[in-house]
């Protein structure tokens, strides 16, 4: 089973573009499915599954989604061999451009929205940096000019990932970035390994506190320099 990780901020078309990947590749008769994750609430298992796509739900509830994520890593390649896949994608949102952690030797997959604005890729991080593959959404809506500037700034952010603008609506694109993760030949280590460290964690707040101030703050806390009387 090739299992894929597909990241990007909230609401940039994920989850129409891999409906749109998911059904060239059973047009090839690979088995496929997705396990997605979010935070609160989400139907995206209902659609998959109405689109004939095995795929299930991980809601974080309080918990940060890719810590969330990482802990159930386990359990969800296991429901991919279960279910006999050749593909399983995972797909979470990058709440704070920060995470959405990838793993070494399996496929990563960015995507991101051309309406974000040209500064948006050198905001985004390790989510974007460290990605094999990044899809570039809604392109359509854009001039020409905007289209190329966006596309060199994400250039500029990730220089060894392979690039392309994608239309989850009417599926332009898809096919291309589907041969693309099938051309990878990732390898996962015995014991998978992330890319790069999770942000740094405990902080009070994390444990459930509410008040405010420096009497309740303990853990990793960075405080910062603002200048003049302390």
């Amino acid at each position: 089973m090739k299992l894929v990780t597909v990241a990007g901020p909230p609401a940039v078309g994920k989850t129409s573009v891999l409906l749109r990947m998911n059904r060239l590749l059973k047009e090839r008769g690979l088995r496929t499915g997705v396990v997605k994750f979010d935070c609160m609430q989400t139907n995206d298992d209902e659609t998959f599954q109405e689109a004939g796509i095995r795929a299930v739900r991980g809601i974080s509830a309080e918990l940060c989604p890719d810590h969330f994520f990482i802990t159930n890593l386990d359990e969800v390649c296991a429901y991919g061999r279960r279910e006999k896949l050749d593909i399983l994608f995972t797909e979470s949102a990058g709440l704070c451009s920060r995470c959405s952690p990838y793993l070494k030797g399996v496929p990563a997959v960015c995507v991101v929205d051309q309406l974000a604005g040209i500064h948006a890729p050198s905001k985004i991080g390790p989510m974007l940096k460290l990605a094999d593959i990044i899809l570039i959404t809604r392109g359509d809506i854009v001039s020409q000019a905007e289209r190329e500037v966006f596309f060199r700034q994400v250039m500029l952010v990730n220089p060894r990932a392979e690039i392309f603008p994608v239309n989850g609506l009417t599926g332009q694109g898809a096919r291309a970035a589907v041969d693309a993760i099938l051309r990878r030949t990732d390898t996962p280590d015995e014991e998978p390994s992330l890319r790069f460290p999770m942000p740094m964690a405990i902080c009070s707040y994390c444990l459930g506190e509410t008040r405010i101030g420096k009497d309740y703050q303990v853990g990793n806390v960075r405080k910062m320099k603002l200048g003049g009387a302390t």
